[in-house]
């Protein structure tokens, strides 16, 4: 599944955390706002009300703790729509794992920015679209390590850098915003989107359905929604009628 410039897609989050599907609160472990057991059944839940990719999160590896590797694989064999997997994904093997477990894309963080080589390698490999990075940025500047640490790089670099290492698109949230159900800043997810030439998707306080008719004027090729959906502050199913673009 490749992105495409007339829609943008709207991707219902799965994080989980100690097996569970869950929503923190700017990623803190301990602000668990929603938990729910059976996170494969919450996943082929988005996928019955129409969801056309799924954006999942192993939280547990993102922060260094042991993998959810039985549920990821059982996320893979109950739902037919592409996935996307981001947490944790700290070594090629692992993402190739990832990829050849069903995973249609894998998105790379903290590996990517560390050593950008492996985005090329892994590009190569299995073609760039499988290939995402994430940028996570907080007060202007990208973070890492489950967002735990600062770097001193702004999105946009980070960007246009790994744009050419062979990354296929790019994960955008501002963690500023991340679960507060606040709103969002657009203006810099306009400034990567008008500074990259590969697809933007989007993560971080979308609460409403004006968000999404904002967010659909920066030029996102799509939007990650986790707390909204889950809170019932957005029908998901209403959310959808606003991936044609207008």
């Amino acid at each position: 599944m490749t992105f495409r410039k007339d829609r943008m897609l709207i991707i219902p989050a799965v994080d989980i955390r100690n097996g569970k599907c869950v929503q923190l609160v700017q990623g803190k472990p301990g602000t668990e706002q929603v938990v729910i057991d059976d996170p494969a059944g919450v996943a082929e839940r988005w996928e019955s009300l129409g969801a056309e990719t799924i954006h999942v999160v192993d939280l547990d590896g993102a922060l260094g703790s042991e993998r959810n590797t039985d549920i990821l694989k059982e996320i893979t064999e109950r739902v037919s729509v592409p996935l996307q997997i981001g947490g944790g994904i700290r070594s090629k093997e692992y993402a190739s794992e990832l990829l050849e477990m069903g995973f249609e894309r894998i998105i790379l963080g903290t590996m990517a920015i560390e050593n950008p080589e492996v985005i090329g390698d892994l590009s190569g490999e299995y073609g760039s679209d499988r290939i995402m990075v994430s940028l996570d940025s907080r007060n202007s500047k990208v973070v890492i390590r489950g967002w735990t640490e600062n770097i001193e790089h702004t999105a946009v670099e980070m960007g246009r850098k790994l744009q050419e290492k062979g990354a296929g698109s790019i994960l955008f949230t501002n963690v500023d915003f991340e679960g507060l159900l606040s709103g969002f800043d657009p203006e810099p997810v306009v400034e990567l989107v008008n500074a990259v030439d590969v697809p933007v998707i989007y993560s971080g306080g979308i609460s409403s359905i004006q968000d999404i008719e904002d967010l659909q004027k920066t030029g996102a090729a799509g939007v990650v929604i986790g707390s909204a959906i889950y809170k019932g502050r957005i029908d998901f199913r209403e959310a959808l009628k606003y991936q044609e673009l207008k």
